[in-house]
């Protein structure tokens, strides 16, 4: 598998002092994996079979990579979930004010994460601030 990129950033992270500036972008060069990676466990790495986290990219295949969108978790705080599910194992909580990466978002869930090294999973969306 190969891809181009538009930028030369090793591990994808921009600094802080481009605010504004997206954290992420596409890889540069050709990418491909060196052999097998041992799957990681639910709600570590921002990894699932169809997407995974761009930074992600060099190291773990998906079908998808995908640039985060940055959210804040609102006031309340928000539970992370290992799945959809109302009777989901809770991975662990985020704390008000705590900046997300999500990556996906679906009816009343999104999928995120704190950053390529998690850990991940499954928010309520209207845990997010506006």
């Amino acid at each position: 598998m190969s891809s181009r990129a538009n930028s030369a950033n090793d591990k994808g992270a921009n600094s802080a002092e481009d605010e504004g500036a997206p954290r992420y972008s596409v890889p540069q060069g050709i990418l491909g994996l060196k052999g097998p990676v041992e799957k990681p466990a639910p709600g570590t790495l921002p990894l699932r079979g169809d997407l995974a986290h761009i930074a992600l990219a060099g190291t773990h295949l998906a079908a998808h990579y995908v640039i985060p969108q940055i959210r804040v978790i609102g006031a309340q705080g928000a539970n992370v979930m290992e799945n959809t599910r109302d009777d989901s194992p809770v991975i662990t909580r985020f704390d008000a004010g705590t900046e997300i990466e999500v990556l996906d978002a679906a009816g009343a869930w999104v999928w995120g994460c704190i950053g390529p090294e998690g850990p991940s999973g499954y928010i309520k969306a209207d845990c997010l601030s506006e």
